[in-house]
Parts: C-alpha cells; sequence; structure tokens
C-alpha cells in the first residue's frame, strides 16, 4: 500500500476469533451525549469498530477507550460525513480517501474530500470502512453515484484484494434486493432502491465479494435503518443498507453475520461479522 500514515502504537491481539462492527452513528457526539455508543461497547466488546456519519473531527468528541486505536477520516466541512475506526487490532498502515485520479466534483462539492473511505491494513486482510454518498431526495447525486463513486469504489476493492482478502463494510446508501426494504413496490425511484444503485450492490457481488449477511441468512427479512417519520423504526418499516462484504477467501473463516435491531442511538442499528483469524 502506498501513499499511507504508518501508525506507530497500536494495540495487539491474541485471539483467534474476532468481532468486526459497524455502525452509522449520525453524528457521534450525538450517540456519545445519550450514552449510546458507551453501552453498546461496554455490551458487544467489539474488537474492531468501525463507525460511518461522524460528523466531528479528533478531539471534537469526547472519546474516552483507552483500549482502542483512533483512526479518523473526517470531512473538511464542519458537521457532516466522515468515518473513524476503534480497533484494539494491531494495524500496519491507513489509507484516507480514494486514489482515484477522476474527479468527482459535483455541485454538491467532491465527496472525496467528505471523509468517506478509512482504509487500514491489517496483517491477514485490508479493511475498508465507507460511508457511500446518499443520491438525495430528487436524485441529484445519482448520477455520480452511478458513473464515478460505484465503478471506482470497486475497482479499488479489487485492487486492494490482489495483495490480500478484503473486508469492506459501512453505510452503502442502497437496499439490494425486494427482501432487503419494508415497501418496495413504492420505492423503486426513491434514492437507496433506483435500479442504478441497486446494480451498484450487484456489481459488488458480481466481482466475488460476499455479502456477509445474506449469505448465511439467505431468507431472513431484517433491517438496518429507519426513516424518522411515521413511527418506522416501531412498525419495523425499514431498510438493509448496512454490509459486511468479505472476499470469497474469507468466507472459510465467516462464523457470524449479525444485525442490531435493539441497540438506539442512531437512525442506523449495528451490524457485526465474526471472523476466525
Amino acid at each position: 500500500m502506498t501513499n499511507v500514515k504508518r501508525l506507530r502504537s497500536a494495540i495487539s491481539k491474541e485471539e483467534d476469533m474476532l468481532k468486526i462492527f459497524s455502525w452509522n452513528v449520525n453524528g457521534l457526539r450525538a450517540v456519545l451525549r445519550k450514552g449510546a455508543l458507551q453501552d453498546f461497547i461496554e455490551k458487544y466488546q467489539p474488537d474492531i469498530l468501525c463507525l460511518q456519519e461522524t460528523k466531528a473531527k479528533q478531539g471534537q468528541a469526547e472519546v474516552d477507550l483507552s483500549e482502542y486505536e483512533e483512526i479518523w477520516n473526517s470531512a473538511e466541512r464542519p458537521g457532516y460525513a466522515g468515518t473513524a475506526v476503534f480497533t484494539k487490532v494491531k494495524p500496519i498502515a491507513t489509507r484516507n480517501n480514494l486514489p482515484t485520479k477522476i474527479t468527482m466534483q459535483d455541485e454538491f462539492g467532491d465527496p472525496l474530500n467528505e471523509g468517506r473511505v478509512l482504509t487500514i491494513e491489517f496483517e491477514k486482510f485490508y479493511l475498508v470502512d465507507v460511508y457511500t454518498p446518499n443520491s438525495k431526495n430528487a436524485l441529484e447525486r445519482l448520477n455520480l453515484r452511478e458513473k464515478k463513486w460505484d465503478p471506482e469504489f470497486l475497482k479499488y476493492l479489487k485492487e486492494l484484494e490482489k495483495d490480500k482478502p478484503v473486508v469492506v463494510c459501512g453505510d452503502f446508501n442502497a437496499a439490494h434486493e425486494e427482501i432487503d426494504i419494508a415497501r418496495p413496490k413504492t420505492n423503486h425511484h426513491s434514492a437507496g432502491f433506483t435500479d442504478e444503485e441497486r446494480r451498484g450492490i450487484s456489481n459488488i457481488i458480481g466481482a466475488g465479494l460476499i455479502d456477509t449477511f445474506r449469505s448465511l441468512n439467505p431468507d431472513s427479512v431484517r433491517y438496518t435503518w429507519w426513516s424518522h417519520w411515521g413511527h418506522a423504526r416501531e412498525n419495523n418499516v425499514g431498510w438493509r443498507i448496512d454490509y459486511f462484504f468479505v472476499s470469497k477467501a474469507l468466507m472459510p473463516k465467516l462464523k457470524t453475520a449479525e444485525i442490531y435491531e435493539n441497540v438506539m442511538g442512531s437512525d442506523h442499528c449495528p451490524i457485526s461479522i465474526e471472523l476466525e483469524i
């Protein structure tokens, strides 16, 4: 991996079973004020925790997690987007953003400056934490998603995979199949369930990466995000738009893929996988 920041201090891990969690917190400072993140970590004890939509820079949020190494990729725009990883496992290197030389600038700005991709190299795999741009209600960013972001992101994953297997997680802002959304018939032209966005997920799977939850739970109807409107979460009118994808080489090591609908604090809930590494 080139153009990386080498991490000087890290915490090693001896256990064989690795618990990796992903959570779009919709504002890290907010979930910390609620005590939701602290309670979640105390209960589930993740080895690695990937966050999206942190909406903060390092130092703006009072994160007291002494057992974890903190790695941040914050947006240039204050209070917007951003990713972060908290890890007990010794990292080798980290890289912010995509290495693409193709501009992704649109009327809303450049998603490469929004802290949307954070890559951590570990001994046996790359971990990619992603917060995919939302196409927006009027689909103003759909063209950027379809023509630039999705193909460049997939190209990046396949380049990493040439070196070692990949674990990619985060908010992909798209429900893949009708089973992944409570009301598919009325949402085929809605942001997050257009043919173009769904094709982006299909292309990831078609390139050989495995949707871990759907692989282990082929018929399970469960969601990871709920609108704030109409008591959607209480009525479980949701969308599965948060994923863990892994390289085929890691599938024999995949033991669980889970969704935690009962964890509150954000409009998304956490998801996880366990790998025997």
